[in-house]
């Protein structure tokens, strides 16, 4: 092959690679896109049931829940009066 067909060749290759890197990026950001618009739709329906359920509570406090009762303090074996016995060797 003469020199000028090896550049025309190696101007091709770097041409499609280019062109391959474009619809890549082309291709990532419309990817991107789309998964922005399926967070903001999905921050969105969940703020409207958040901003509907407290609608609702201001409505009518009394459907509010009891304040939960403290579990009991746990005692050790030495205050309840056992022991381990130790071994004699």
């Amino acid at each position: 092959m003469t020199s000028s067909k090896v550049v025309d060749e190696q101007r091709i290759r770097a041409t499609a690679k280019k062109q391959d890197r474009e619809r890549e990026a082309s291709q990532a950001m419309r990817e991107y896109r789309a998964e922005s618009a399926r967070v903001d739709a999905n921050t969105a329906r969940l703020r409207a049931l958040r901003l509907a359920k407290e609608t609702a509570e201001a409505k009518n406090p009394a459907t509010e829940l009891p304040p939960k009762k403290k579990a009991a303090a746990r005692t050790t074996a030495a205050a309840q009066g056992r022991t381990r016995s130790r071994k004699s060797a």
